[in-house]
């Protein structure tokens, strides 16, 4: 990785308080959150999603994670949701509905996080929502000539903590999550399986959304996803061969 990298994602420090069991630095900065990006369109539908996430990567790993979701804004460069874009190694862009075209400001804004080391995770909410397709027109104009591909099984977002055997969300619309690859990193993953919406709850704490066709047993293995996607973002250049490290130092034994 880069020295370049490491200056646009400063977030990127708070991977020393993995390594070392979960030791706390000094400031907010050192804690990992995630970006939600605020655009032109219902960006805001799934308001809880997060939270619950954090709390659970929290509580599940040795990840020092924020308590809250951090807005980011793409279209202007001088706001301080503007500048949070920098402190986010992990992005998320949602919505229901129409998704209306960023501006150029934007596009290249979002290039350049993608292209220095940040990770956008593209969620759809549900089967025929016009979000996907616009999404997916903005994509193309960020990264152009980058093509999304489906993403395999064996990928390591399904085992860099978790061992998840499949894509998984509020809805079991795909068994694979798709893509687009920068080098040999995966810089965007797109869910199609509404991945926010199995971690939506109200204030009182109840789940918005039964997950079918497997209920609380999907919804359990959504939350082992959403932790790998946030161990990968944390870990930047993560490898094939880092993960599961006992079947590897059983293979060197071998």
């Amino acid at each position: 990785m880069s020295w370049r990298r490491r200056d646009v994602l400063m977030a990127s420090t708070s991977l020393a308080a993995l390594l070392a069991g979960g030791a706390r630095a000094i400031g907010p900065t050192s804690e990992i959150g995630i970006g939600v990006i605020a655009h032109g369109g219902r960006w805001d539908h799934r308001p809880e999603a997060i939270r619950r996430l954090l709390w659970e990567v929290g509580k599940r790993t040795s990840i020092n994670v924020a308590r809250e979701r951090t807005v980011v804004r793409l279209d202007d460069d001088a706001s301080a949701e503007a500048r949070n874009l920098y402190w986010q190694p992990l992005l998320v862009l949602s919505g229901e509905g129409p998704l209306p075209p960023f501006s150029e400001l934007a596009r290249r804004r979002l290039e350049r996080h993608l292209r220095f080391g940040g990770l956008l995770v593209v969620d759809a909410p549900a089967p025929n929502d016009p979000f996907l397709a616009d999404a997916r027109r903005e994509l193309a104009a960020v990264l152009p000539g980058v093509a999304e591909t489906t993403l395999p099984l064996d990928h390591v977002v399904m085992k860099s903590f978790f061992l998840v055997p499949r894509a998984e969300g509020r809805l079991r619309q795909k068994d694979t999550l798709s893509g687009m690859t920068i080098g040999d990193r995966a810089a965007v993953i797109i869910s199609e399986n509404d991945l926010l919406g199995a971690f939506e709850r109200d204030r009182f704490g109840t789940w918005r959304f039964e997950c079918e066709p497997d209920g609380d047993a999907q919804r359990e293995r959504a939350f082992r996803l959403g932790a790998n996607i946030m161990m990968m973002a944390t870990c930047l250049d993560y490898k094939e061969d880092q993960v599961h490290i006992p079947f590897i130092m059983k293979k060197k034994r071998r």
